[in-house]
C-alpha cells in the first residue's frame, strides 16, 4: 500500500483534528448563539410583565378547570400570577447559570480521562487492559450521568416557567376578557406548545429507545468481524483489513447519526409530528441512521470489487487464489448477505430500499466474479459488460456513503483506531496503492462538499435565528412604547405569548444538552457492557490478519466508542464554556436587576428608573451578544476554509494526477449524494 497517502491520511484524521472538523459539521444544529440570543429578550420580556403588573388588578378565577389549577398559584389576582411568572423566570436563568458552569468543568476532565484510556489500549498485556480501563471508563461515565442531572434539572425549571405561562394563558381565554381575533391566536398557541410538547416527549422516548440499541448494533460488528476473520484465507490481509475499516466506519457513522437526529429537531419532530395523526409516519429517521451507518461497509466492499479491475480487463489471477482454490468475491458476496440480513431487519424507509438494491447489485456481480474466475473463461463481452456493473456498483456506494455523511454529519476522515493505524503501516500490491489512492481523492471531494454545505446550512440557521430575535424585539418595543394607562389585558396577554416562544427556544436548547449527556453515558456503557466483558471473556484470540488479532479489534471498537463520547464532550465543553462566559457578561447582571425590580414597590420613584435601566442593559446585551455572533460566524467560515486547505495540502499535493473525467465522475457523486438531503433540511432552516 502506498505509505505516502496513507501517511497523509492518518495526518489530518488525527483525533484533535477530527474533534475540530466535529464542531464545524454539528454547528448548525448545535451553536451556542440558539441558548444565547433569546436570552436578554426573555429577561426582559419577564421585566416587562413586573411592570404590568402594577397596573389594575383582576381575577381570571372565573372558569377555574375541575381539579383547580396545577401552576398558578395566586389565580384571584392577574397581578400576583404575573410576578410569579418574573419569579419562575429569574429562578430559571440563575439554575441555568450555575449549572452550565458546572458541565462547563465537569466536560473538561473527560479529555484527560480518554487520554488514559489511549495509554490503556495500547498496552500489550492484557491483564493491565483488564485491570486498568473499567475504571477509566467509569470516570467518563460518572461526569456524563451529573451532567445529564444537572441539564435535566435546568430544563425542568424552563419547563415549569411555559407550563406557568400556557396555564394562565387558558385561565385567560377562560376569563373570557379577550378580543375575539386575540382568543384565536392564543387558542393556536396553545395548540402549538401542546404539540411541542407532546413531540419532545415522543422525541425523547423515540431516542432513550434506540439508545438503549448502542449495544445489540456493536455486538452485531463485534459477531460480523468474528465471522469474516473465521472464514477469510491466510494471506488475504489486504481484503481484511479494508472490510475492518469499514467496520470502524459503521460504528462512528452510528454514533454520529444518533447526534445528528438528536440534535436536530426537523429530523425526529417532523416523524412525530406524523406519528401524532397528521399521517402515516413515512420514516424512523433512527432507522435511517441505522441503514446508513453500513455505507461505510459498503463503500469499502465495493471499492475491493472495483480493485479487480484494471483499465479495460478483469485481474482473474487477483479474483481467484490458486493456493486455496477460493474466489474472493465468494467471500466478498458473505459479507454482504450479512449486511442484506441487518438492512432487511430495519424499518422501512428510503435509506433501507436504496441500500439493499445495491447488496443485491454487489452480490449479483460477486456471482458473476465467482462463476467466471476459476477458468478464466469470460467472453470479452461478458468482461465488459461486468466491468461497466462494478463502475456503476462504485459509483451507487460513493453517492450512497456521500447521502449517509449529509444525513449522519460524520466526518468524511474519522479518526483511525489505534491498533489499526499500526498495522497499516506495512506496504502491499500495486491494486492497494490504487484503491488508497481512489478513496483518498474521494474522501477529499466528499469532505468540500460537506463542508460547503454545513456553511449553507448555518448561514440560514442565523437568518431563521435573526427572524425570530426580530419578532421578539418588535413586541418589546411596542410594549415600552405605551405608558402604562394604555396597556390593557389583551396586550399583555399578547406579550405573555411571546414570552411562552423565548422560553420555549431556550428550553429546547436544554432539551438537547440532555441527549449529548446521555448519549456519552450510553457509549461509555456499551463499552463496559458489550466491548469490554467480550475482551475479558475471549478465550480464543483469532487471527484471521497477520498483526490484527480480534484483541486488537475489541480494543479499537473501545477506543471508536470513547473516542466519539469524548467529541461528544468536546462539543459540550465548547458550548458551556462560551454560555458561562457571555451568561456572567451580559445575562446574570440583567437577571439580578430583574430581581431588584421585583422587589420594588411600583409606587417607589425609583421603580421607573430600575425599568427604564434593565430595558436598556438588556437591549446593550442583546447588541454584544449579536455581535459576538458575527464574530463567531466570521471564525467558522474561515475554520472551515482552513479545514479544506489543509486537506487538499497535506493529501492532494500526495496523489498522481487524475483525469479531467475521473474528477469530474467523483464530484458528480458526491453532490448527486449529498443533494439527497439538503431539501429535507429546508423545514429546520428555511
Amino acid at each position: 500500500m502506498d505509505i505516502t497517502v496513507k501517511n497523509a491520511v492518518l495526518k489530518i484524521s488525527k483525533a484533535e483534528a477530527v474533534r475540530k472538523e466535529t464542531e464545524l459539521l454539528m454547528k448548525p444544529y448545535a451553536n451556542w448563539e440558539e441558548y444565547l440570543m433569546p436570552g436578554p429578550l426573555s429577561i426582559a420580556i419577564l421585566g416587562e410583565l413586573v411592570f404590568i403588573s402594577s397596573n389594575t388588578d383582576f381575577s381570571i378565577n372565573k372558569n377555574p378547570p375541575k381539579s383547580g389549577f396545577k401552576y398558578i398559584k395566586y389565580p384571584d389576582s392577574f397581578r400576583a400570577s404575573l410576578m410569579q411568572v418574573s419569579n419562575s423566570g429569574w429562578i430559571a436563568f440563575n439554575e441555568a447559570h450555575k449549572n452550565m458552569d458546572q458541565i462547563r468543568l465537569h466536560s473538561n476532565n473527560v479529555p484527560s480521562y480518554m487520554k488514559m484510556t489511549v495509554k490503556t489500549l495500547l498496552q500489550d498485556n492484557i491483564q493491565i487492559v483488564q485491570a486498568l480501563l473499567p475504571g477509566q471508563l467509569e470516570n467518563i461515565r460518572t461526569i456524563a450521568d451529573e451532567c445529564t442531572r444537572l441539564a435535566e434539572s435546568t430544563e425542568k425549571k424552563f419547563t415549569d416557567v411555559i407550563l406557568l405561562i400556557q396555564e394562565m394563558l387558558e385561565a385567560c381565554l377562560n376569563s373570557k376578557q379577550c378580543y375575539e381575533e386575540d382568543v384565536k391566536e392564543v387558542q393556536l398557541k396553545l395548540e402549538e406548545a401542546k404539540l411541542k410538547k407532546e413531540s419532545a416527549e415522543k422525541a425523547k422516548a423515540m431516542a432513550e429507545k434506540n439508545f438503549g440499541k448502542m449495544d445489540k448494533q456493536l455486538d452485531e460488528v463485534h459477531k460480523q468481524f468474528t465471522s469474516a476473520m473465521e472464514s477469510m484465507p491466510n494471506g488475504w490481509e489486504m481484503i481484511g483489513m479494508s472490510f475492518v475499516e469499514g467496520l470502524t466506519n459503521t460504528v462512528n457513522e452510528a454514533v454520529s447519526g444518533f447526534l445528528a437526529v438528536s440534535s436536530g429537531p426537523s429530523k425526529i419532530v417532523s416523524l412525530v409530528k406524523n406519528s401524532i395523526g397528521e399521517k402515516p409516519a413515512e420514516s424512523n429517521p433512527f432507522a435511517a441512521n441505522n441503514v446508513y451507518s453500513k455505507s461505510g461497509q459498503l463503500l469499502k466492499l465495493a471499492e475491493q470489487i472495483n480493485s479487480f479491475v484494471d483499465k479495460d480487463k478483469i485481474k482473474w489471477s487477483e479474483v481467484y487464489d490458486q493456493k486455496t482454490s477460493s474466489a474472493k468475491s465468494s467471500w466478498l458476496k458473505k459479507q454482504l448477505q450479512n449486511i442484506e440480513s441487518s438492512l432487511k431487519s430495519e424499518e422501512n424507509c428510503q435509506a433501507k430500499e436504496k441500500s439493499v438494491v445495491v447488496c443485491k447489485d454487489a452480490m449479483s456481480i460477486c456471482d458473476l466474479l465467482t462463476e467466471f474466475a476459476p477458468k478464466n473463461n469470460c467472453k470479452p463481452e461478458q468482461e465488459k459488460d461486468l466491468i461497466t456493473k462494478i463502475q456503476n456498483l462504485k459509483a451507487q456506494t460513493e453517492q450512497l456513503d456521500s447521502e449517509s455523511k449529509a444525513f449522519t454529519n460524520s466526518s468524511s476522515f474519522s479518526a483511525t483506531p489505534p491498533q489499526m493505524a499500526q498495522n497499516t503501516q506495512s506496504g502491499g500490491k500495486k491494486s492497494a496503492a490504487q484503491m488508497a489512492t481512489d478513496n483518498a481523492r474521494f474522501r477529499i471531494e466528499q469532505s468540500r462538499a460537506q463542508l460547503e454545505k454545513v456553511q449553507e446550512m448555518y448561514q440560514k440557521s442565523m437568518e431563521n435565528l435573526e427572524k425570530n430575535n426580530k419578532e421578539l424585539s418588535d413586541i418589546l418595543v411596542t410594549m415600552r412604547s405605551c405608558e402604562i394607562k394604555e396597556i390593557d389585558f389583551n396586550t399583555t396577554v399578547k406579550m405573555l405569548v411571546k414570552g411562552l416562544d423565548a422560553m420555549g427556544r431556550v428550553k429546547e436548547q436544554w432539551e438537547k444538552m440532555v441527549r449529548f449527556f446521555q448519549m456519552i453515558s450510553n457509549l461509555i456503557n456499551t463499552c463496559l457492557n458489550t466491548s469490554l466483558k467480550r475482551f475479558i471473556s475471549t478465550a480464543d484470540n483469532i487471527q484471521g490478519i497477520q498483526g490484527y488479532s480480534s484483541n486488537a479489534f475489541i480494543k479499537d471498537m473501545i477506543y471508536t466508542q470513547a473516542f466519539n463520547a469524548s467529541n461528544i464532550a468536546n462539543l459540550v465543553y465548547m458550548i458551556s464554556g462560551t454560555y458561562t462566559e457571555v451568561s456572567s457578561k451580559y445575562l446574570m447582571d440583567r437577571v439580578s436587576s430583574l430581581g431588584k425590580l421585583m422587589a420594588l414597590d411600583p409606587k417607589n420613584p425609583t421603580f421607573e428608573g430600575e425599568r427604564a435601566k434593565l430595558a436598556n442593559d438588556c437591549d446593550s446585551a442583546q447588541n454584544e451578544i449579536y455581535k459576538l455572533v458575527m464574530k463567531r460566524k466570521e471564525e467558522f467560515e474561515r475554520d472551515s476554509k482552513k479545514r479544506v486547505d489543509m486537506i487538499d495540502q497535506e493529501l492532494l499535493a500526495v496523489l498522481p494526477p487524475a483525469s479531467d473525467e475521473e474528477i469530474k465522475k467523483i464530484k458528480d457523486n458526491v453532490q448527486t449524494g449529498m443533494k439527497e438531503i439538503t431539501a429535507a433540511e429546508e423545514d429546520q432552516f428555511g
